[in-house]
């Protein structure tokens, strides 16, 4: 009986899932909607699970799945919503 939920967890959790955060350095946020515009934006990228967006540091933290998305998409994501991003080191 629990040889079939076995087999369904190993297909729903691949065995190379990690799960990244990057720091997005977010230079034209201005005013109090701008975060929540950023923010909203993230969240709709598939395999985004965390996102904090500070105004006054200008930068977004946002954790992801690797298998799902990459910093690529997280860029392309704010600069679709009028914020253009870069991955800050």
């Amino acid at each position: 009986m629990a040889l079939p939920f076995l087999a369904l967890a190993t297909v729903v959790a691949p065995a190379g899932a990690a799960t990244q955060t990057v720091t997005l350095s977010v230079q034209s946020m201005t005013c109090a909607a701008c975060p929540i515009t950023v923010k909203k934006a993230l969240s709709r990228v598939d395999g985004v699970s965390k996102i904090e967006v500070s105004l006054e540091k200008r930068e977004a933290v946002v954790s992801f799945d690797d298998t799902k998305t990459n910093v690529q998409r997280l860029i392309q994501a704010t600069a679709n919503a009028g914020y253009p991003s870069d991955l800050k080191r």
